[in-house]
């Protein structure tokens, strides 16, 4: 995106380096390969991070502008209601790595190349495993440490750190959960998918919650995991809709209540509750099955980096300059992407703030002297 919009008048020695054999495989594998690029609900309320400097970004380029510069150049993102609320997927993954592509004819690409060390003597030389590159500027948008097998490195961060950056605590994000002992029976269920709310650190979602062989995952549980602090969360297995109008009748609760049976059969045996008629339930028995409003639960961990979409954390926004994301410790180095302490929820945010960073970061660069 920073390449594509550069000036080509004024930066006619542009280069990018990718460790990968080919451009963009995050792209490529987004929403099922049909990259979900933006939200139509996007405000700077779905990230963390320093959210004035995200307000400030959207409004200088927003997710209207991201459509219109994707409409421009032959790519036109729609929102399918009947998956999910809001969010904009394209046909295909590659109808925008192939644009990205054409938008970067002039710009020499060093592919199947890694970056090991920058340097600085009144110009930048770059060290990479195959040769070494000088430039008079820098702009790092190495992604975070998640998806290695996509090409994720730490180099970002280790590039910020020898010029003296601070790197707020990484962690994965965007990723599903293991468990403790207690919720066990979750493996049992593996490959089941529910929808649910989740509550965490006063924060609600709705959405579909996949039981997994190590725990729980699905969209809702990545969204939730953003905000998971080491404490507990919870969840509601009949969001919308109240128990007590389930009770009533002669039916066994497996019946009556309107669940997978086979979760609801796993759910009482965890609870110690015999898959009885509703009508003969005691009141301690129906407290039980209150849980299915409100179960809540310290999950174990998550599933780590390999399974994260993203990284939390990152470089120390306060360091870099709002305006054009130079860093304010070392001229002419810049730091844009997932490597920064600014992430979003699932749902197409993180390529909108990412997309909006870069674009930002090139009409600055277009407007500065080389």
């Amino acid at each position: 995106m920073l390449a594509s919009n550069l000036d080509k008048n004024k930066y006619k020695n542009v280069c990018i380096i990718d460790t990968n054999v080919k451009l963009a495989p995050k792209i490529k594998v987004s929403g099922g390969a049909k990259c979900n690029i933006t939200n139509e609900l996007v405000t700077y309320k779905n990230y963390l991070g320093d959210r004035d400097f995200v307000k400030e970004l959207l409004e200088k380029f927003s997710k209207d502008d991201l459509l219109a510069f994707l409409n421009k150049n032959g790519v036109f993102p729609k929102i399918n209601p009947n998956i999910v609320k809001g969010k904009y997927f394209c046909d295909s993954s590659q109808d925008v790595i192939d644009m990205f592509t054409k938008l970067t004819t002039h710009v020499k690409k060093y592919l199947n190349t890694t970056v090991l060390d920058i340097e600085f003597n009144k110009h930048y030389k770059i060290k990479t495993d195959t040769k070494l590159i000088e430039a008079k500027k820098v702009v790092v948008a190495s992604g975070g440490l998640s998806y290695a097998m996509l090409g994720a490195s730490g180099i970002g961060f280790d590039i910020a750190k020898k010029f003296g950056h601070t790197i707020n605590k990484l962690e994965p994000a965007l990723v599903g959960f293991t468990v403790q002992k207690e919720q066990f029976w979750f493996k049992n269920l593996s490959g089941l998918s529910t929808p649910v709310f989740t509550f965490v650190e006063g924060k609600t979602f709705e959405g579909s919650l996949l039981f997994a062989h190590k725990g729980c995952s699905g969209p809702v549980i990545l969204t939730t995991s953003l905000y998971w602090k080491k404490g507990k969360i919870a969840i509601d297995f009949l969001p919308k809709q109240k128990l007590e109008k389930f009770l009533s009748g002669n039916k066994i609760i497996s019946t009556a209540l309107p669940l997978p049976k086979r979760f609801t059969q796993e759910f009482l045996a965890s609870v110690e509750l015999e898959d009885k008629s509703v009508s003969i339930l005691t009141d301690d028995e129906k407290e039980k099955l209150k849980l299915l409003k409100y179960y809540e639960f310290p999950p174990a961990g998550n599933f780590g980096y390999t399974k994260a979409e993203v990284t939390k954390g990152g470089v120390n926004t306060n360091e870099i300059n709002h305006d054009n994301f130079e860093s304010l410790k070392q001229k002419d180095l810049y730091f844009i992407g997932e490597c920064l302490d600014i992430t979003g929820e699932l749902g197409g945010f993180n390529f909108q703030i990412a997309f909006s960073e870069a674009f930002v970061c090139a009409k600055a660069l277009n407007q500065k002297d080389i």
